[in-house]
């Protein structure tokens, strides 16, 4: 249940319990299990932070002191005990039944806060006023209507659930209140004036304080506690804390919903309602957790940590970072014997004071560090994905507990070293007193959010310090129990009843932004995460000196098990004095910055699903829909054979009278011209709208496709040379010789492998075979232009495999059964077989053909 200001929780029933020990995320415990209270401290001024993570579901089971074993509740008659989630509807009252008795206390605290306001107001028009009628509607902004839209709601969902049975429907109710959470948005955007101006009234008028600070709470109906006192402060964090509560209910309630109940899609859209809010309005809010007292004696809190890659003496470490108030902590965990507690090793810290950001002109160059090869990668991501698929199977046929650990501890090793070695964006900070430190992220949004954090709290009046060493373990000692990131962001951490996240591709177009003070070139780039990290997948153009941009560009974009899209608007920024030396890349400023989840059961439609998603005033229109791997395999060959997409590869060179299809030589040839030094070149997504036009004029034989193509961004040529292949409707080595090349590949012996890799070359029809060797020339060339492109041969197999090899429909239902298989059970083998000839000395068509000698193979 949400915590009070008093000793002890109230008695509830054993449902109601129950539900309030559920544990939606490791923030509301402390390392030793305990539960923190979640209300801000007395005295501390803080802004609150909403939790938007409702992913984690709560277990049937209440939390041991000790953190060790749960201990199950006894459950009343009727009710057997460890009901499994989905199972039923009884689920749906359990959840509905705990909420409501939450709802009841919050009604109660909120009549609590109102039950000053009328006395107050009274005595404002008086000659002797407590407070003025200005200072009574900002300390109570909002609470009146929060107050009569939940009385609404309760009223009306109490009788369903005291009267419950398997068709009772609620959905519309939990619509109806995400429908009103913009009064929610005018209380946070309120807050902090309204604890402030209590702060000064308390301080001004004894008779105030003395009201503030023992407020009567009314107890619930079936407790004893008649009322409980609490101060003001902690009843103003309540309507805080109820939107994430009501934003977890509606997603367990959504867990426990079949699909086909008239509930379901009503409560999936006040889930996305809710989400989006949290989003948007976190954008606003510092979490903060009081820590220790400052040497002035102030409240030092914690503002946000996670971790973070360090360079530091050449190498790469991996660092969790705390921002406090006034400092800056960088610490890495100490290693202890079992048993013992856990605790930080301070490597430096910064007073804020004393903390300045280099501008690009000014940073010096990175200290060299290797960078991790691309195919080393590559690898480790594959090897991730196969001990995925082997601990699965181990779970499956009930393997050995041992033996499923031996292979967690392999994959958490190679995820750690992924994470450690993967990312490239520096982030420099600097102490006016002589050191810098370089971090390196893998996201632009991070380093984004790791700036403003810290630039919001150099505008308030900070002064530079030193710590003793006394004050420095007091204060590194603290940063165990408060941090709020707990494990290092790996799968191998998460719950096994947690989401894999999604395998496939996600279709985003991105279609205006509004809401921009000034006119501005702007545009947008979009990130998914992926192996713990996120990376970005797509950029729309830049639209020049506006204030309204309208892109309306459509994006695929590939998803390896992601969770979450992340949209950032940025401002192109043409001076070229400001260049960053770390990659000489010029630094476009973030206006603005966004993230939703990527909920399956909300992307896993035909159909657009339009949204938008708001970021420090400004509004972002997008649509999205998702299609799973599987569903991707699926290739329906084009019915008009006038066209090239669609069409047998051996029907268009045959029609054309040439070798290789116009297509790709025309699509080749222009990337060479005027694309090959582009960052990214065939790896960033380009505009849908231009591929599909792109393959518009050439399934037509336009006579100005080649006008088109010299217009045309370069991006979006690559993406219809990727199209054609991946449209024809088998690929270009065949469905028929698929199992052969993945034997072949699988092959240790380098003779036998070099034998049966040009035999299973020789056995491609002509003009299968020209277009493989004329395209594995050209992608050849393009590495070769590697430290200006960034695409190496591993990195440019990895995005042509899978479209050039794949299994057929038939193939991949007989041996795979989810899409995280798919990914690990395929895409491993159909990179190493491109990889393998793009590595391979220069093939010709004609030596293939004379050259006989070939290692015998079944094809």
């Amino acid at each position: 249940m949400e915590p009070l200001s008093h000793p002890g929780p109230p008695r509830l029933s054993w449902i109601d319990t129950l539900y309030g020990n559920f544990s939606y995320g490791a923030d509301d415990y402390d390392a030793e299990g305990n539960e923190e209270q979640k209300g801000p401290p007395e005295g501390s001024e803080t802004m609150p932070y909403i939790d938007e993570s409702p992913t984690m579901s709560p277990q049937l089971s209440a939390r041991s002191q000790g953190g060790g074993d749960s201990v199950s509740p006894t459950p009343p008659e009727g009710l057997a005990p460890g009901v499994e989630a989905g199972k039923g509807l009884e689920m749906r009252k359990l959840v509905l039944s705990g909420f409501l008795a939450s709802e009841e206390i919050y009604i109660n605290q909120l009549e609590a806060l109102l039950l000053p306001m009328k006395p107050l107001k009274a005595t404002a028009t008086t000659s002797q006023p407590v407070l003025t009628i200005q200072q009574i509607e900002t300390i109570f902004y909002k609470i009146q209507d929060i107050y009569e839209i939940h009385k609404e709601f309760y009223d009306s969902l109490c009788p369903k659930v005291q009267q419950w049975d398997s068709q009772v429907t609620m959905g519309h109710l939990f619509q109806k209140l995400a429908s009103q959470l913009g009064v929610y948005k005018a209380f946070v955007d309120n807050y902090k004036v309204a604890l402030e101006t209590a702060e000064k009234c308390s301080q001004s008028n004894n008779q105030f304080q003395k009201i503030s600070e023992e407020l009567k709470v009314k107890g619930p109906k079936d407790s004893k506690d008649s009322h409980t006192s609490v101060t003001m402060e902690a009843l103003l964090y309540k309507p805080i804390d109820r939107v994430t509560r009501s934003t977890l209910v509606l997603h367990d309630l959504l867990k426990h919903t079949p699909v086909d109940h008239p509930d379901y899609p009503l409560l999936q859209d006040a889930l996305r309602i809710s989400q989006n809010f949290l989003s948007s309005i976190n954008e606003d809010i510092d979490p903060r957790r009081t820590a220790v007292t400052t040497p002035k004696g102030e409240t030092r809190q914690l503002v946000k940590d996670g971790f973070l890659v360090e360079v530091s003496e050449g190498s790469r470490k991996l660092r969790h970072v705390f921002l406090f108030t006034d400092v800056l902590l960088c610490a890495k965990l100490k290693k202890t014997s079992a048993g013992k507690h856990q605790q930080y090793d301070c490597k430096w810290y910064i007073p804020l004071a004393d903390l300045v950001f280099p501008s690009p002109e000014e940073s010096e160059a990175s200290p060299h560090v290797h960078p991790f090869p691309d195919h080393e990668l590559e690898d480790m991501k594959m090897k991730i994905s196969a001990l995925k698929s082997e601990i699965q199977k181990e779970k499956a046929n009930k393997g050995q507990s041992r033996a499923i650990e031996r292979l967690k501890k392999k994959m958490f090793e190679n995820e750690f070293l992924l994470l450690l070695n993967s990312p490239t964006i520096p982030f420099r900070i600097h102490n006016r007193n002589g050191k810098s430190y370089l971090f390196l992220l893998s996201s632009d949004y991070e380093r984004s959010e790791w700036r403003e954090a810290i630039q919001k709290l150099q505008k308030k009046d900070l002064q530079a310090f030193v710590l003793s060493s006394v004050e420095l373990q007091v204060l590194t000692g603290s940063c165990f129990k408060l941090r709020t990131v707990h494990n290092i962001p790996v799968t191998s951490n998460k719950d096994d009843d947690e989401s894999p996240g999604l395998y496939g591709f996600l279709h985003v177009i991105v279609h205006s932004a509004k809401g921009f003070k000034q006119s501005a070139h702007l545009y947008c780039t979009l990130e998914v995460d992926s192996f713990g990290y996120f990376v970005s997948k797509a950029k729309t153009r830049v639209f020049r000196d506006t204030t309204e941009p309208k892109w309306d560009e459509e994006f695929e974009i590939e998803l390896e098990g992601s969770q979450s899209l992340r949209i950032l608007c940025y401002e192109k920024c043409y001076d070229k004095t400001k260049v960053n030396k770390d990659n000489n890349e010029i630094v476009d400023k973030i206006v603005g910055k966004g993230q939703i989840q990527l909920d399956p059961q909300t992307v896993e439609t035909k159909n657009w699903h339009t949204d938008v998603i708001e970021m420090n005033g400004i509004k972002v229109e997008f649509s999205m829909k998702f299609t799973s791997r599987d569903m991707s395999l699926k290739r329906t060959p084009s019915k008009k054979q006038t066209g090239v997409f669609g069409v047998k590869i051996s029907v268009v060179t045959k029609r054309e009278r040439s070798k290789v299809p116009y297509i790709v030589r025309q699509c080749v040839e222009e990337v060479e011209k005027r694309g090959i030094e582009e960052v990214g070149i065939y790896r960033i997504s380009g505009v849908a709208t231009d591929i599909q036009a792109l393959k518009a004029v050439f399934d037509a034989n336009n006579k100005d496709i080649l006008l088109m193509l010299s217009d045309m961004d370069i991006n979006a040529i690559a993406g219809t040379l990727k199209l054609y292949f991946r449209e024809l409707p088998e690929p270009l080595l065949t469905d028929r010789l698929y199992p052969a090349f993945m034997e072949g590949i699988a092959l240790s012996d380098p003779a036998a492998k070099e034998n049966c890799m040009m035999h299973l070359l020789r056995s491609l029809p002509d003009p299968n075979l020209i277009t493989f060797l004329f395209l594995l020339e050209h992608l050849k060339r393009v590495a070769e232009k590697e430290p200006i492109n960034k695409m190496s041969l591993h990195n440019l197999a990895t995005v042509f495999g899978p479209t050039l090899l794949r299994p057929s429909e038939v193939e991949s239902k007989a041996h795979l059964t989810s899409a995280a298989d798919i990914w690990s059970h395929d895409v491993m083998a159909q990179v190493q077989v491109l990889l393998y000839y793009l590595q391979h000395p220069p093939i010709s068509f004609a030596e293939l053909k004379r050259n006989t000698l070939y290692f015998s193979t079944d094809v």
